[in-house]
C-alpha cells in the first residue's frame, strides 16, 4: 500500500511531502473558517486530512528506504536553518496522528452539528485544522525551539475548540482556562529548557544538540535544561502528577474534540519527551539513566495505581476514561523508565495502542451522547439493548483497555512485562497487574451498566432503540476491529516501534 502511495504521488509534490504534512492542515484552516457553514467547513477538512494522510504515507515510504528523511526550510541547511526530521522513532506517531485525524474527521460531522452553536462550526473546524498541524509540526520538526512553537499552535487551538464545547455544558469554558493556565505554565518550563539547551551548545537544531553534548559531556546547565524539559512534556502529556488539567477537558469539550485529543494530543507530547530524553540527552548520560530509573518509572507506577484506584470512583464515564488515560500515560513512562531499546519499544507500542483503544471508547460514548443526551455511567444502563452496535464497539475497546487477551492492550502489556522482567524489576510486573485489574474494576462498571443493567423508559413506556450515524460508526468500528486485528497481526506494528527504539538506542 505505502509503495503504491508513492507510486501514485508525483516526484515534484513527494520531494515536499513532509513539509506539506504541515502546511496543508494550515493553509487549509482559514479557507474553512470562511466557509457559509459547517458542512461545507467539515468538507474543507475531510480534503485536508486526506490529503495530510496521504502525505503521511508517501513519507512512510520514503523513511522505509532510506531510513532518515531530512528537508531543509527555505534551502538552508542544518544546523544553520530549521530542518524536518523524519527517522523511525517519527514514524509510530506520524501514523497514529495522520490515521486518527482522518477518523475523527469523518466521526465528528453529525457530533460537531449538534454540540457546536452553528455560527461557529466553521471556525470549530478551522480551529481544528490549526490544531493538526501545530501536532504534524511537533512530530516532523527537527528543531527544538521550534518544537515549542508548534505545541503552542496545537495548544492555543486546543483551548478555542474545548471552549466551544459550552453549548452543551459551560463548564468547559473552566476546563479550557484551566489547561490554558497550566498548558502556559509547561510550556514555559519547556522553553526555558531549550534555553538552557542553546546556552550549553550554541545550536537549536536536535542531532546538532546530541552530537556536541555527546563531544562535550553533560553539565549542571544541561542537567537544568532536562528537569525542565521532562516537567514541560511532562505537563503536557498528562504525566502524574502533572495531569489535573485532564480530566475536566475530557468531560467538558465536544465528543469530537475528546475523542481526538485522548488519541493523538498527549501522545505526541509524550513522543517530544521521548525524543529529547533518548535522542538529545541519551541514557547514556549517568544522570539520565538514574532519572528514568528513580523518577520515571518511580511516578509511572505510582500513577498507573493512583489514577486507575480514582477512575474507579468516577460518576462521569468520560471523567472516568480521563483517569484511565493518566494511567495508560503511566504505563507509557515506565517503559520508558526501562532505559532499554525493549522497555522503549514497549512504551511506543503501548503508546500507539492506547490511541485505538481510546479514540473507540470515546467515540462510542459520544454516540450514546448524540442520541440520548447521557453523561453519567448510570445513564449508560440498557444501551446494549438500545444501541447495540455502539455498545459492541464500547465493549471491546473496553476489553482491550483492561489487556485481556486477543486484544491490542494484551499485546503491549506483554512486551511491557518482559521488558521490565529483563531488569528484574518484579515490582513493576506486580504494578502493572495490579493496575490492570483496576482497570477491570472500572471498565466493568461501564460494561454491567450497558449490558445488564434495564433500559430506561420515558412516562413507564420503554425507548425505542436508536442507530449511531452512520458517519459515526464507520470510524469507531474500524478503531473497534483495529484492537482485535492487531493482536492477530500484531508483527506490523510491534516491528514498527521495535525499529523506531532502535533508533535512537539501538538493539539493546
Amino acid at each position: 500500500m505505502i509503495d503504491l502511495i508513492g507510486a501514485l504521488t508525483p516526484a515534484g509534490i513527494a520531494q515536499h511531502a513532509v513539509a506539506l504534512l504541515v502546511v496543508v492542515p494550515l493553509i487549509m484552516a482559514p479557507i474553512a473558517a470562511l466557509m457559509p457553514n459547517g458542512r461545507a467547513a467539515w468538507g474543507v477538512t475531510l480534503a485536508a486530512a486526506i490529503v495530510t494522510l496521504w502525505m503521511v504515507g508517501v513519507v512512510f515510504g520514503q523513511v522505509h528506504a532510506a531510513d532518515l528523511v531530512s528537508y531543509a526550510m527555505g534551502g538552508w541547511d542544518a544546523p544553520l536553518g530549521i530542518e524536518y526530521r523524519v527517522d523511525r522513532l517519527t514514524l509510530p506517531v506520524l501514523g497514529l496522528v495522520g490515521v486518527l485525524g482522518l477518523l475523527c474527521v469523518i466521526y465528528g460531522l453529525p457530533s460537531v452539528a449538534q454540540e457546536v452553536a452553528r455560527d461557529k462550526q466553521a471556525l470549530f473546524y478551522s480551529a481544528f485544522l490549526v490544531c493538526f498541524s501545530g501536532l504534524l509540526g511537533v512530530v516532523v520538526t527537527g528543531d527544538a525551539f521550534n518544537v515549542f512553537v508548534f505545541v503552542e499552535i496545537s495548544s492555543l487551538s486546543t483551548y478555542a475548540i474545548i471552549a466551544m464545547g459550552a453549548a452543551q455544558d459551560r463548564r468547559a469554558l473552566t476546563a479550557a482556562y484551566n489547561y490554558l493556565i497550566l498548558g502556559t505554565i509547561g510550556a514555559t518550563f519547556f522553553v526555558i529548557g531549550v534555553g538552557f539547551l542553546y546556552m550549553a551548545t550554541g545550536t537549536l537544531n536536535m542531532a546538532d544538540m546530541a552530537n556536541i553534548l555527546r563531544e562535550n559531556g553533560h553539565d549542571r546547565v544541561t542537567q537544568a535544561a532536562f528537569a525542565f524539559i521532562v516537567v514541560g512534556l511532562g505537563l503536557k502529556s498528562a504525566m502524574f502528577p502533572l495531569h489535573v488539567w485532564l480530566p475536566n477537558s475530557y468531560a467538558f469539550a465536544p465528543n469530537f474534540v475528546t475523542a481526538f485529543l485522548a488519541s493523538t494530543a498527549t501522545k505526541v507530547a509524550f513522543y517530544a519527551l521521548i525524543r529529547f530524553v533518548f535522542g538529545v540527552f541519551h541514557p547514556d548520560a549517568g544522570f539520565v539513566m538514574v532519572s528514568l530509573t528513580w523518577v520515571i518509572a518511580v511516578v509511572g507506577v505510582i500513577g498507573m495505581l493512583v489514577a486507575s484506584f480514582q477512575a474507579i470512583f468516577q460518576v462521569d464515564a468520560r471523567r472516568l476514561l480521563a483517569y484511565s488515560s493518566v494511567a495508560q500515560v503511566g504505563y507509557m513512562m515506565l517503559g520508558m523508565g526501562v532505559g532499554t531499546s525493549a522497555g522503549l519499544s514497549a512504551g511506543l507500542l503501548h503508546l500507539v495502542n492506547h490511541g485505538m483503544m481510546k479514540g473507540a471508547l470515546f467515540m462510542a460514548l459520544g454516540a450514546f451522547a448524540l442520541r440520548f443526551g447521557l453523561r453519567r455511567i448510570s445513564d449508560l444502563n440498557g444501551m446494549g439493548k438500545l444501541m447495540p452496535a455502539s455498545s459492541v464497539a464500547l465493549t471491546i475497546s473496553g476489553l482491550s483497555l483492561v489487556g485481556v487477551p486477543l486484544t491490542v492492550g494484551f499485546t503491549s502489556k506483554w512486551y511491557l512485562v518482559s521488558a521490565v522482567l529483563d531488569r528484574g524489576w518484579w515490582w513493576a510486573v506486580a504494578a502493572i497487574m495490579l493496575s490492570s485489574l483496576l482497570a477491570l474494576v472500572y471498565v466493568a462498571r461501564l460494561l454491567s451498566a450497558v449490558w445488564l443493567q434495564p433500559a430506561p423508559t420515558h412516562h413507564g413506556e420503554a425507548l425505542a432503540p436508536r442507530r449511531a450515524p452512520w458517519a459515526m460508526l464507520v470510524p469507531m468500528y474500524l478503531l473497534a476491529i483495529a484492537n482485535i486485528w492487531f493482536f492477530l497481526q500484531s508483527s506490523p506494528l510491534v516491528s514498527l516501534t521495535q525499529r523506531a527504539a532502535a533508533a535512537v538506542l539501538g538493539g539493546g
